[in-house]
């Protein structure tokens, strides 16, 4: 798998992104600045987490706005597969490949612990090694994670499967219905807030994540 990980001045997780694709695919993912206008050949770009850009305005907000973003709007038309945690989920809500919106945790505080996700369906990309209803541990670190949307965007999201996963003990940042992570309507942009490429090693402390690298990888390299 031919994976890229797009870098912005503040993200900060894109080498435990890099570490976790390379464990899964045996291929280390090339790293894309900014301010790039092209993208190379590639399966899956990966927006990771961090505090773009300072998270000023809001989380997300001027990172949506980068050159790259023209690029990875043009990729996933073209039916490219795309995956943003944390600060990469709110970049994809900004940039309106996602729907709804990351405010303020409910309680207005940076929240840092492991969290319990439960997995909405199995037959995506990004979820092919779970089955529907699987519980696994993730953690999360974020102080902007309450997902927010309209009651009809609410309803839709549930009434066509694109809820991929739900904080399973409680939504622990106020998110709307408990949702941790949606899909795009072709099923091939996820975004997600907690944080999976944090366990996929023993040494990391467990390997609940793994699952959702070992999945693209196998889709790939088919």
């Amino acid at each position: 798998m031919k994976a890229g990980i797009v870098v912005f001045p503040g993200t900060n997780r894109e080498r435990d992104m890099a570490i976790a694709l390379a464990g899964s695919t045996g291929r280390r993912p090339v790293l894309l600045w900014h301010r790039e206008t092209e993208l190379p050949e590639l399966d899956l770009v990966v927006l990771p987490g961090g505090f773009s850009h300072g998270d000023y305005l809001r989380s997300g907000a001027m990172a949506a706005h980068a050159p790259i973003m023209a690029a990875i709007r043009g990729f996933a038309a073209a039916g490219g597969h795309v995956l943003g945690v944390c600060n990469g989920f709110q970049i994809l809500t900004e940039a309106q490949l996602l729907p709804g919106a990351l405010l303020r945790n409910a309680g207005m505080r940076f929240l840092s612990h492991d969290c319990t996700l439960r997995v909405e369906r199995g037959d995506t990309a990004f979820t092919r090694h779970w089955r529907p209803g699987d519980l696994f541990r993730a953690p999360l670190a974020h102080g902007d994670g309450n997902y927010i949307a309209d009651a009809g965007t609410l309803d839709r999201l549930e009434g066509e499967g694109l809820v991929a996963f739900r904080y399973a003990d409680g939504s622990p940042n106020g998110s709307a219905r408990g949702i941790a992570g949606v899909l795009s309507p072709n099923l091939r942009i996820c975004g997600l807030m907690p944080h999976p490429e944090d366990l996929v090693d023993p040494l990391m402390g467990g390997i609940d994540g793994r699952p959702l690298f070992d999945g693209l990888a196998e889709l790939f390299a088919a």
